[in-house]
């Protein structure tokens, strides 16, 4: 059943695709665009440079504003990875006071056994 309902959804689509091209055909026959000697991608980019809303920013400005953004964005970067240092440091520092206090505490111990 399911079979069934499948070919004529099939069937009705390719009829629905033959009947648009026989009747854009004429149509496309009327137009005689001549072909342009540039390749397809870049008569594409050229026509979507043209609808571009923000034509009047200079190339100058925006790379200058991307740099900015990227500047802000290393500094980010390099402000978590000094306060990630800053905090390993401290560690560092507080398991050596911690070694040097049981230092003292086993000189003590030493002294006591002899």
């Amino acid at each position: 059943m399911i079979e069934i309902i499948f070919l004529i959804v099939l069937f009705s689509s390719l009829a629905g695709l033959i009947l648009i091209i026989f009747q854009k055909t004429p149509l496309l026959l009327e137009v005689n665009e001549p072909l342009s000697s540039e390749p397809v991608w870049q008569n594409f980019l050229n026509k979507f440079k043209e609808k571009l809303p923000f034509k009047k920013i200079s190339p100058e400005i925006f790379f200058q504003k991307t740099l900015s953004k990227i500047r802000v964005f290393a500094l980010k970067i390099d402000n978590k990875t000094s306060s990630l240092l800053q905090k390993l440091r401290e560690k560092t520092k507080k398991k050596e006071v911690e070694k040097n206090d049981n230092y003292w505490q086993e000189v003590k111990k030493f002294r006591k056994k002899k």
